[in-house]
């Protein structure tokens, strides 16, 4: 008595025709999410790692530096002019640039010095007017970390390469989930889904490992690399000026019928926030009166309603203003104002809400990726996400390390079948087509892979064309 199978013979026959192809499929994803680890992996490391410490500055700044970011609250604070005169007197070879208020009755005042075209950041009591501590601005140490974050310490074109790290980190979350998703195993094959198989000295325990934690860090990951690319060299500058030209970021009628100079707000101020980088300094019509003075500028932001902790700028020149900002954990109480420097007018004040919906949405979406929207959750989502991509990064060495044949890079094998092959690499590089400088990476890893193969070839055919 014969068993009959369960379907036609044909849907049989095209059953065990799939599963090849679906093996052919996982390879040549496997082997672009293997290249794009390979670049994005020490990368990665090091933004998540400078990340975690950048989500606490505030945190280490009152304790790891409160002898200059702490103070005793007594009496009323010196006026910013005196703060101003004495940090002239620690750094004598300074010019003043901007005042920086206390964000909190406990906090320190900052002014800020060029000396020699480098910034000097002096801080001070503002209750007693006393020095507590003056240092180059390039050795703060939330600063350096700032700087390692986005590169910009190894020179403004290092900053490009995070663009292309957060282009491939995309790509790598994406052939990561492919990669991940459970085709039907059972039993000692849904290892890795959401369990660890055998134990650390196995390669399969650590291939494990990586799998579960993309699973729960992924998104994370996925959604710090998009929030990060607005400030990022090429990408960020160009949605900027998108945004901007269709009205959707900078709100240009704030500016209208008004003399304004041709320096960015990003000249004059540290923190103009993302929008407001390329928005013009306005200009004060110049008058025999003299300057209002920084004493009563910042009275007039108080007066306003400026959040504690603005920044305030000095006029520069006769058509110089009060340029002053201020960028709170709340992202929605930022705001910007510049005064007339000779009569205190405001000559233009943006607020969070005025802004377009573009620039808007960055802003939020960089508060968040700060840990600064949601209070103390945000903070340790952004944290877990930061730990879990140094675990991906960890776990993703461990596992080349185990798995490489000795003296080569162990790249996982080429696809033999040249459809597939380009399937998967025309939708990489659709997705790298997002992003241009990870797009031209693609393009230059491809050159890469062929010219190594071409050189290869010919030296794995020797052999066999010397026995014949």
């Amino acid at each position: 008595m014969s068993v009959p199978f369960q379907g036609s013979a044909p849907a049989a026959a095209r059953v065990v025709a799939r599963a090849p192809l679906r093996e052919t499929v996982y390879r040549a994803v496997w082997r672009w999410h293997f290249y794009a680890g390979l670049i994005c992996l020490p990368f990665l490391f090091l933004l998540a790692a400078t990340g975690a410490l950048y989500l606490f500055k505030a945190e280490i700044d009152a304790t790891v530096f409160s002898h200059r970011t702490v103070v005793t609250a007594s009496g009323d604070p010196v006026g910013p002019d005196r703060l101003v005169y004495n940090a002239m007197q620690a750094v004598p070879d300074g010019v003043p640039v901007s005042y920086t208020e206390p964000s909190s009755p406990t906090g320190s005042a900052l002014v800020t010095m060029t000396v020699n075209g480098e910034k000097t950041l002096v801080f001070l009591d503002p209750y007693r007017g006393h020095v507590l501590d003056a240092l180059p601005a390039a050795q703060e140490f939330s600063g350096v970390v700032r700087r390692l974050h986005s590169l910009t310490l190894f020179g403004p074109a290092a900053n490009l390469v995070v663009e292309i790290v957060a282009g491939f980190a995309v790509i790598l979350v994406v052939t990561g989930t492919y990669l991940w998703w459970p085709r039907g195993q059972g039993g000692e094959g849904a290892g890795g889904v959401v369990t660890l198989r055998a134990t650390p000295r196995r390669r399969v325990w650590w291939r494990d490992l990586h799998a579960v934690t993309g699973l729960l860090g992924g998104g994370g990951l996925l959604f710090l690399a998009l929030t990060g690319l607005p400030w990022s060299g090429w990408w960020g500058q160009e949605v900027r000026a998108w945004s901007n030209a269709a009205g959707l970021g900078q709100p240009h009628r704030l500016w209208a019928d008004k003399p304004v100079s041709t320096v960015p707000m990003r000249a004059v101020l540290n923190e103009p926030g993302w929008t407001m980088q390329d928005a013009p300094v306005p200009r004060s019509e110049p008058r025999p009166a003299p300057a209002i003075g920084l004493d009563r500028a910042a009275a007039i932001l108080r007066d306003m309603g400026m959040p504690a902790g603005f920044e305030l700028a000095l006029p520069i020149g006769e058509t110089g203003v009060y340029a002053a900002a201020a960028y709170p954990r709340d992202v929605t109480a930022q705001r910007m104002v510049s005064l007339d420097q000779y009569t205190g007018r405001p000559l233009v004040d943006v607020r969070f809400g005025e802004i377009g919906p573009v620039g808007q949405a960055i802003q939020l979406g960089i508060g968040l990726h700060k840990g600064e929207l949601l209070g103390r959750a945000n903070q340790l989502a952004m944290l877990a996400f930061c730990l879990a991509t140094i675990l991906l990064s960890v776990t993703a060495g461990v596992m080349w390390w185990k798995r490489r044949p000795a003296g080569r890079l162990g790249v996982p094998p080429l696809p033999r079948d040249r459809r597939v092959r380009a399937g998967v690499t025309g939708l990489v590089l659709g997705l790298g087509a997002l992003f241009p400088l990870t797009g031209l990476a693609i393009l230059a890893l491809i050159g890469l892979d062929l010219g190594a193969r071409v050189l290869i070839r010919p030296r794995a055919l020797r052999p066999a064309a010397h026995a014949s």
